[in-house]
């Protein structure tokens, strides 16, 4: 069967670039927080988050995202940016003076955050609301020339089980054509395209079965002319999907490794330049095999057109 051959694209970040197409890279997630959905609280000291983030550099990741405010279903609580700034600067700053070739992500959608942790190092902001939570984000990173993430999303946590349904037929022009927006506004404040990669968002405001026909059709996103960031790992979609084989149950947190790789590399082989991972030498292993692949197809490529952006 074809796959979807990713077109090579050079990422532009703040002081260096990353060569996107031909080799997947692996984003490992680094949450500095007590309360994330997969491990709040494992890493909430600024030196576990530090040692754990050193091991996922050994173990092959790519890039290191660094978060300090959970995102997870139902959060109401909302963290200060002094408070996200004083759990995950001394974590990038830690990171780079032991591997100053390390590239760092940063997780938040806060304007401040995201200067300051820049400021410290970090080369990519990665924002989940793709722009729309922060009216200052888009000028912000426009002006730092940074790396950016653009996810999509559907409300916020507190609002996403009180969203209406979506019919299977729905999601993915959705989500296409709101990726396509937030992608348009941050073209228009001055963040040029080069710097750009676009995340589907899988989870945030999507229920349990809307993400399986995303997921199918998620080559289409390429027509918007980015690289994709597909961030799957340990996603409650999946534990639910596993629940007949745990008596009914949701698989719990620890069970979900094996679903997770399966998802990641159908994700990779849908187009998917960027994983985002909790595991990550099984992502990188699984990597590999999709990589190989991918580049044994002769003219696969979905061609980025960019249309409308």
């Amino acid at each position: 069967m074809p796959f979807t051959r990713r077109s090579e694209f050079l990422w532009q970040l703040r002081t260096r670039s990353l060569a996107l197409g031909a080799k997947t890279l692996v984003m490992g997630v680094l949450n500095v927080t007590p309360d994330s959905f997969s491990d709040g609280g494992l890493y909430h000291s600024a030196q576990e988050a530090i040692e754990h983030g050193l091991r996922m550099l050994d173990e092959g990741a790519d890039i290191l995202d660094i978060g300090g405010e959970s995102t997870r279903p139902g959060q109401q609580h909302v963290v200060s940016a002094a408070e996200e700034q004083e759990r995950v600067l001394p974590v990038v700053q830690a990171i780079l003076r032991a591997r100053p070739d390390a590239v760092i992500s940063i997780d938040t959608y806060k304007a401040s955050t995201a200067r300051a942790a820049v400021d410290a190092g970090a080369e990519i902001v990665n924002d989940v609301s793709g722009f729309l939570w922060d009216e200052e984000m888009a000028a912000t990173c426009a002006s730092m020339r940074c790396g950016v993430v653009l996810m999509h999303t559907r409300g916020k946590p507190d609002e996403w089980r009180a969203l209406p349904k979506l019919d299977p037929e729905e999601v993915l022009p959705l989500v296409k054509r709101e990726l396509g927006e937030r992608l348009l506004a941050a073209l228009r404040a001055g963040v040029s395209r080069e710097r750009i990669v676009l995340d589907p968002g899988y989870g945030f405001g999507k229920r349990f079965e809307e993400n399986y026909p995303l997921f199918a059709r998620q080559a289409e996103l390429r027509e918007l002319g980015q690289p994709l960031l597909a961030g799957v790992s340990r996603k409650s979609f999946l534990a639910r999907t596993l629940g007949p084989l745990y008596g009914g149950a949701d698989a719990p947190m620890e069970k979900r490794l094996h679903a997770t790789i399966a998802a990641t590399t159908a994700a990779i082989l849908a187009g998917a330049d960027i994983v985002r991972v909790h595991d990550v030498r099984p992502a990188v292993e699984a990597a590999r095999i999709a990589d190989v692949l991918l580049n044994s197809q002769i003219d696969r490529a979905i061609p980025r057109g960019g249309e409308g952006c």
